[in-house]
């Protein structure tokens, strides 16, 4: 079939066809994807805590807490709880001391 010499109509319901057929298909494989792992499970006697328990496991991320926080770039010189490790966004303090004319230079940490 070339889609060039199909009238516009036609290929509007061309692709409302194929959506219905891709949506039936989905639901088909989704089902034989469960049947199979179910399958599965009573083989290897598992049950859906053991795999639930098993997968949380398995596909779990390092903790945000054991990364190690990033120490910090800048410092305000008159208010040393100020401070940025020129990560993301510029604080406020930032912005107004670049924005007075002065230089992130002078707010460096040495």
């Amino acid at each position: 079939m070339e889609l060039s010499t199909v009238d516009f109509a036609e290929l509007l319901q061309l692709r409302a066809d194929v959506d219905a057929e891709i949506r039936r298909r989905e639901s088909e494989e989704k089902a034989k994807a469960a049947k199979q792992v179910l399958e599965l499970i009573r083989t290897h006697g598992l049950d859906i805590e053991d795999i639930a328990s098993k997968s949380a496991k398995l596909g779990s991320a390092p903790a945000a807490s054991s990364r190690k926080p990033v120490e910090a770039k800048y410092r305000h010189p008159d208010d040393a709880s100020l401070s940025w490790t020129g990560r993301g966004r510029k604080p406020l303090w930032v912005v107004a001391w670049i924005d007075s004319g002065r230089d992130l230079e002078a707010l460096q940490i040495k």
